[in-house]
């Protein structure tokens, strides 16, 4: 099903994403995206990951490692509007994410961080930055403070 196309919200073009990783999120953010009438393409080291995308998968997809700068030129960098970047690695994501948006000047780039800290030094630099990790510590404590826990009186027989 599809939530909209980019054409639908007024722009004269079919928008371009380039997603980075094509493990379990990078997959389906492309998926999404391409469901909502983006341009995408996916980046991997390993061709297998096409799998991931599906059999009714009609964006391109480029296999090597975006570190290289010849891989993201493949991919259409140069042209993107949007770039999300969710390997397996906070480094690889931060390193790959300034390269996007300062040599290639994609404005709109997403990079996924699984350490707290992390995420929090490079937002504070100007990259945008998501933290499953933060997300799922705030969740847990907001279900904490919203419970209302009541005291268990103690086992008989324990000391």
């Amino acid at each position: 099903m599809r939530a909209h196309d980019s054409r639908d919200v007024g722009y004269a073009h079919a928008m371009k994403a380039v997603v980075v990783g094509c493990g379990r999120v990078g997959s389906e953010v492309a998926r999404q995206l391409a469901d909502d009438g983006w341009d995408v393409t996916t980046v991997d080291e390993n061709a297998e990951a096409l799998v991931r995308l599906g059999r009714d998968w009609n964006g391109a997809f480029v296999v090597g490692h975006a570190m290289e700068l010849d891989v993201l030129l493949r991919a259409g960098i140069e042209t993107a509007d949007a770039a999300v970047v969710a390997t397996s690695g906070d480094n690889t994501n931060i390193v790959i994410g300034q390269v996007i948006q300062k040599r290639y000047g994609v404005h709109c780039v997403v990079v996924r961080v699984l350490d707290p800290r992390r995420a929090e030094f490079f937002e504070g630099l100007g990259v945008r930055t998501v933290c499953p990790t933060q997300t799922a510590i705030s969740f847990l404590v907001d279900a904490v403070r919203a419970s209302d826990p009541t005291p268990t009186p103690p086992a008989q027989g324990r000391a």
